[in-house]
């Protein structure tokens, strides 16, 4: 079996995308950072969300029966710290951003790369965490901009910006390799 230690390590080698999982209804507001979500078939559309059985929030998104996955933008890092401390108290996360509504109610971040407003349809109980097989009721998207993902422990920007970087270090790189000759 492998340990808790080695698999950790071994996940901070998958990338995934920084996402604030939001939810509202009977047991109020909700709203977490979280990287475990991934799309499960498009037809129904559904996702799967993953909260560790210790967060407050799983109990609230639970009894609300809905959540809403808003993907973060590379400029909404600061944003993903805030709502991963839990010792703020939920108002004064969800006061550092503009939400909107879709179709459940779920709290939906305007500027949100993608928002998918979900109705949870199942729940799996997996080792230390809730599995949360959504449905998707409503989804919004806002185009262009860079993605923040969560790479070897440490938030990392991909998408055009992130590319054109990589192109021009490698032009200076190779310019200095060519100055050098």
């Amino acid at each position: 079996m492998v340990d808790k230690s080695t698999f950790r390590d071994a996940m901070a080698g998958l990338g995934a995308a920084v996402n604030i999982i939001t939810s509202d209804g009977e047991a109020g507001l909700a709203g977490c950072t979280a990287s475990a979500v991934c799309g499960v078939t498009d037809e129904p559309p559904t996702l799967l969300v993953c909260i560790n059985r210790g967060s407050r929030n799983n109990a609230a998104f639970r009894t609300n029966g809905k959540l809403c996955v808003n993907v973060l933008s590379a400029e909404q890092q600061a944003l993903a710290a805030h709502f991963a401390t839990s010792a703020l108290a939920i108002e004064e996360r969800f006061a550092a951003a503009q939400w909107d509504r879709l179709a459940t109610g779920a709290p939906v971040l305007q500027d949100a790369l993608a928002s998918l407003d979900c109705e949870i349809e199942s729940v799996t109980e997996v080792g230390t965490h809730t599995v949360f097989f959504c449905a998707v009721k409503a989804a919004r998207t806002q185009g262009a901009g860079d993605a923040l993902i969560y790479y070897g422990r440490r938030y990392h920007r991909v998408g055009e910006r992130s590319v054109h970087a990589t192109h021009a270090l490698a032009a200076s790189q190779c310019d200095a390799a060519v100055r050098a000759r």
